[in-house]
């Protein structure tokens, strides 16, 4: 080759090898985020930090996102419809999920964990086992992981203390939830969030289960009359990616994944220490509502004893329906669920 030949090719080569990040192909992401009526997640969080994430990962992104009811998707499916190839990453309940696998419910179930700290304890020993089992059983990694805040109960029925429940319909959306419900005398109804509304409208159930932020943006408080405050949980969510999608990036491009979406989770948990309050009193006409509608919900003390059923109710009724249905399907369970949420929060499953 002569050397004018040799110099253009050299001059080429080193061109081609220092071209910038943002010559790559776009890597596609797929993504669904929460319900539409969540608004202080979807438009406050989870919109605005899909708009930086290319800039974070140092490469280019192209995102389509949508909230999961926009594109008709249902959240018990969200882990399938990854595995699928359908969708890249989603945001979903994680009682909803733990249909296709009880082992997840475990990290936050009725009972166990009421507050949001203890909910965190709970999430830090449990996220490993976690995020290994849903990489196992569905190519999912996990991540996200955080609450909407305590779970309470809001009926368009006089409640004022648990014996209240007996006869009613109360949404649920986890098996452990479920169980509780069934302990307490009530018919659990599994149903979405966007179905609550109309349902507690038409009298199709007389309680729904979810968090104060929830319940106000969702203006659930124009169908219901009372609030029973007894947390029961946390909420958990999660935001899950698949591991084919994952591996559509870099190792370095996976490390700034990881942290971004770690700043995005600790948004999540300072959105559940924070918003339950100012939510509570909006939906009970009280001058610590600060945004929002103002409605005029009654809001009934808890009694001790209450507090004391739930707690022995966790041992008697929901530490055993979840053992009998995570071993089902994974002899591993009861090992696992001890190690790491059992261990953090004082139980264990015989």
């Amino acid at each position: 080759m002569h050397a004018p030949f040799r110099l253009l090719a050299a001059a080429t080569l080193a061109a081609a090898l220092s071209l910038p990040a943002a010559a790559q192909a776009p890597i596609p992401l797929r993504i669904t985020g929460h319900f539409t009526a969540n608004a202080k997640v979807v438009e406050g969080i989870e919109r605005p930090f899909y708009g930086t994430l290319p800039g974070r990962v140092g490469a280019p992104v192209a995102i389509t996102f949508n909230p999961i009811d926009q594109v008709g998707a249902q959240p018990a499916d969200v882990l399938r419809l990854l595995r699928s190839g359908a969708f890249d990453v989603m945001t979903t309940p994680i009682g909803q999920v733990a249909r296709d696998e009880p082992f997840l419910d475990g990290i936050d179930l009725i009972g166990v964990s009421t507050t949001v700290a203890d909910l965190r304890k709970a999430t830090e020993a449990m996220r490993a086992a976690f995020d290994a089992r849903i990489q196992e059983r569905f190519g999912v990694k996990a991540v996200a992981l955080w609450p909407f805040g305590p779970q309470f109960f809001f009926c368009n029925h006089p409640v004022k203390s648990i014996a209240d429940f007996r006869g009613l319909k109360i949404r649920s959306y986890t098996p452990s939830m479920s169980a509780l419900i069934q302990h307490f005398g009530g018919t659990p109804v599994t149903l979405n969030f966007t179905e609550t509304y109309p349902a507690l409208q038409r009298g199709v159930v007389n309680c729904g289960i979810t968090s104060a932020t929830s319940a106000h943006q969702g203006n659930w408080a124009e169908v219901t009359t009372h609030i029973f405050p007894m947390s029961l949980a946390g909420g958990m969510q999660g935001h899950f990616m698949s591991v084919a999608a994952w591996r559509r990036f870099s190792p370095a491009q996976q490390q700034a994944l990881d942290a971004a979406f770690k700043d995005m989770e600790n948004q999540l948990w300072a959105l559940a220490d924070t918003s339950n309050d100012i939510a509570i009193a909006c939906m009970t006409n009280q001058p610590a509502c600060t945004e929002g509608k103002k409605f005029t919900n009654v809001l009934s003390p808890v009694p001790a004893a209450d507090e004391a059923a739930l707690r022995a109710a966790v041992s008697t009724a929901v530490l055993p329906s979840f053992r009998d249905s995570c071993s089902r399907v994974w002899n591993n369970c009861v090992t696992m669920w001890n190690s790491t949420v059992g261990a953090a929060r004082g139980y264990s499953l015989n």
